[in-house]
């Protein structure tokens, strides 16, 4: 029985050892590869503190370098040179370059950036199979890009701006269903766009400018998620692109566009900015486009668009720059364009609009005479337009034919001998600003993915059964906090001081820690402002035959309490005034929409519960409860139903997940704004009544129902809008609710309000929520109404 036993223990440590040796190898050979790297990029200042002895998978990030290991593994490297450097030498070879970083193999980020490289992108590059984030801007890539591209099946990001790439955009693009960002601006790439773009429902941003694209742009009708859509300086046309009205950015600037605006464009009640300027749009200009519940930045400047605008067009009190210039427009400006925000920027030179003083404005003929060369029928009231047509009927059929070939002629060569503008208006380069801050926000999608340091969170990471066994006193008692069905959970201390949070899992006999590695590999992107974030895992092990006995989750320690705890018990030495509570349910809602759209795939049926929301030493609001598919009592079977199904069933199940979470989140906005603990659907259907009922009540009546601690400090606009935005979300059919980004929207209209009624009345309990979220000012819909 001893020597049995004594055998066991001598092969066990043989296989400490051997993996010490095999880690140690490894990670000798990763910085080597490092090291190589280096020496091909001959050395440039953003790699100078790279030495033979460096442990880089422990160096500090910066702002030109960044390189984060996962198990001793490479899998996020980051090199960023500085703007504007020139090639690297004539003796360098993309081919051996990208040779050596395919010795990365567990490379999921890779950002080389103003390195100078050149040449055609080898296409080996594909053997990075786990790639989630690629950006190459700013080198001397030049030919085609590579069609293998398309079998990095886990992109989520594909950045390639500011290259010399030529042909036409792979086909094969389409083949990359989670794509949230593709953006290959400032190349020279031609050609027809593939149809198979249409097939990315996950693409949010996408940017395509100052390349040589022809032809009408593919049907994005489909793409629910695309929010910002750049095509500017191309060859595109002649149809307006059909878009989902979730669009929040169009940028058409400088093309071949031809047709109308279509009328679907009065549902984009999303979109912030819109550019459709030098192109040859014809038709009617809308009006509605200035009262768009979003638009911010309107330019149709250098059009052919034509129409009446009167005195009493509404417009957007948040629209800061509009553009009419350049048109076929009459009638007089609206007088809300010159209303309401003294920054507002306002263009209409060149039209034939009645303004007093304005030398720039042509006669109502020229328009007139202009429409017809090009073939439109200028606005005019009905009387004159039936005038016009009992006209024409009684024209004789030679005479009518006569005049019908002068106008084809006339359009004929219209067309011809229209000059092209080639000056550039102030109204351009104001264009070009906006859409570089544009493409700098869309980068914050690759931030957001990659720079976890900027929760000020340690690097995610293996930790060893006996370090959490130091850290909890051997799981004593004492360091115990909670449990419930599937775990417990403990508290414990690392010998740097840190404090953290230890979720325990007992597995079933005879599991691998392979059938739980794909739920493993999502744990590191689970970081948020908004969530208690993942640190690392664990697996402990049987002796006999090295199955997982435990699992171990490592998450930051929390301090301050549950929500609950500073809103409605009865205990509470301190509550949360009404500023510090729109902040929280804002956090929330931001929280929840992570765990929605921020990872892949997204995480729903949280089971939200106001006991599941903590408060850091700031008071900042973290989600720490969520449904991890690790945590399920049967994994396996429950990642297959989520991943079995059509696209539209998964589609549909996603919907009516995240209206499950909508709900649970209304629960919490109950407490929140009564300041009594909701426990029971019976309690929930009350409050939500009472509340209901106090919107269409008075000032008094309504702050009667709400929690006294706060009710003579909060203004009646914020709190209306916070009742209704909760009596939404508790809907019985879960199509009525609105989605968590239209719940965001109104909690940050909330927000904005009560700042402004605090300054106004000089009020100041506590920070102003606009400047704890950053949130953008003047935001603008119609608060009465929310989304149905």
């Amino acid at each position: 029985m001893e020597k049995d036993f004594g055998l066991k223990v001598l092969l066990v440590v043989q296989f400490v050892l051997l993996s010490i040796s095999l880690s140690h190898q490894l990670q000798s050979s990763q910085a080597n590869t490092l090291l190589r790297i280096q020496d091909l990029l001959n050395y440039p200042n953003a790699l100078s503190s790279w030495k033979n002895d460096t442990d880089f998978c422990n160096t500090e990030p910066s702002s030109t370098v960044t390189v984060i290991c996962y198990e001793e593994s490479i899998t996020q490297l980051h090199i960023i040179g500085e703007n504007g450097a020139s090639k690297l030498p004539k003796n360098f070879s993309i081919d051996s370059f990208v040779t050596t970083i395919v010795k990365l193999p567990s490379l999921k980020v890779l950002r080389l950036v103003s390195l100078g490289l050149w040449g055609p992108l080898p296409n080996k590059l594909s053997r990075l199979s786990s790639l989630e984030i690629l950006d190459l801007s700013s080198n001397f890539f030049h030919s085609k890009i590579p069609q293998e591209i398309s079998s990095l099946t886990s992109l989520q990001t594909l950045i390639l701006d500011g290259n010399k790439f030529t042909g036409r955009l792979p086909n094969g693009l389409g083949s990359l269903v989670v794509l949230a960002v593709l953006s290959v601006k400032n190349n020279s790439l031609q050609g027809h766009l593939p149809d198979t773009l249409g097939d990315l429902h996950n693409l949010r941003v996408l940017v395509l400018s100052r390349n040589n694209f022809t032809g009408d742009v593919p049907d994005f009708s489909n793409l629910e998620n695309l929010q910002e859509l750049d095509l500017e300086d191309n060859f595109l046309g002649p149809k307006f692109p059909q878009v989902s009205s979730k669009i929040g950015s169009i940028i058409l600037r400088k093309n071949k566009f031809t047709a109308g605006i279509p009328e679907k464009a009065q549902s984009y009640h999303h979109l912030e900015h819109m550019d459709i300027s030098s192109n040859r749009f014809m038709g009617p200009f809308p009006p509605y486009l200035l009262s768009l519940p979003s638009i911010t930045y309107l330019n149709v400047a250098e059009n052919k668009l034509t129409g009446m605008l009167f005195e009493d067009n509404q417009c957007n009190a948040g629209l800061d720059f509009v553009d009419l210039s350049t048109n076929l427009l009459s009638g007089k400006l609206p007088n809300c364009l010159f209303s309401g925000s003294k920054q507002r920027i306002v263009r209409f030179s060149n039209n034939c609009l009645a303004t007093t003083g304005d030398r720039t404005q042509h006669p109502f003929s020229f328009c007139q005479n202009e429409a017809l060369a090009v073939g439109i029928l200028p606005h005019h009231h009905k009387h004159k337009v039936v005038l016009a047509l009992i006209i024409c009927g009684s024209i004789i059929g030679g005479i009518v034919l006569v005049c019908v070939t002068i106008i084809v002629v006339r359009k004929f060569l219209a067309k011809i001998a229209a000059p092209k503008k080639t000056t550039r208006s102030i109204v351009e380069n104001a264009s070009s600003t906006y859409t570089s801050e544009l493409f700098t926000a869309a980068k914050g999608y690759v931030t957001r993915a990659t720079k976890m340091g900027s929760l000020s969170l340690p690097s995610y990471r293996t930790f060893s059964p006996q370090e959490l066994k130091v850290a909890t006193n051997n799981f004593d008692a004492a360091t115990f906090i909670g449990n419930n069905s599937d775990d417990q959970i403990y508290r414990g201390q690392l010998k740097d001081g840190s404090y953290i949070a230890i979720r325990c899992l007992k597995t079933k006999r005879n599991t691998s820690s392979q059938n739980f590695m794909h739920h493993i590999e999502l744990m590191p992107k689970l970081r948020h402002h908004h969530l208690v974030s993942t640190l690392g895992h664990c697996f402990e092990c049987y002796l006999d035959d090295s199955s997982v006995s435990r699992i171990f989750l490592v998450f930051e320690y929390v301090t301050n309490g549950t929500l609950r705890s500073w809103i409605s018990d009865k205990h509470a030495k301190r509550r949360l005034t009404w500023t510090q509570r729109v902040a929280a349910a804002i956090g929330v809602a931001r929280g929840i929409q992570f765990l929605h759209t921020g990872i892949v795939p997204g995480i729903f049926s949280n089971n939200l519960k106001i006991t599941d929301i903590l408060l850091d030493q700031d008071l900042v609001a973290k989600i720490c409860s969520y449904n991890l598919p690790i945590l399920a009592e049967n994994v396996k079977e429950n990642f297959q139903n989520l991943s079995s199904g059509s696209k539209e069933l998964k589609s549909a199940r996603a919907n009516y997940e995240e209206k499950v979470d909508v709900f649970d989140f209304g629960v919490i906005l109950l407490e929140i704004i009564s300041g009594r603990q909701i426990n029971t659907k019976n309690e929930v259907r009350v409050t939500q009544n009472q509340l209901q009922e106090s919107i269409m009540a008075n000032v008094v009546s309504r702050k009667n129902v709400i929690d006294p601690a706060i009710r003579d400090s909060c203004s009646d606009e914020s709190l209306k809008t916070m009742i209704e935005i909760c009596c939404r979300c508790l809907v019985q059919d879960t199509e009525d609710r609105p989605s968590v980004e239209d719940v965001i929207w109104y909690l940050q209209f909330a927000a904005q309000v009560e700042d402004t009624w605090r300054r106004d009345s000089s009020s100041s309990d506590a920070s102003p929520i606009s400047h704890l979220y950053n949130l953008k000012p003047n935001l603008s819909r119609n608060s009465n109404s929310l989304p149905v």
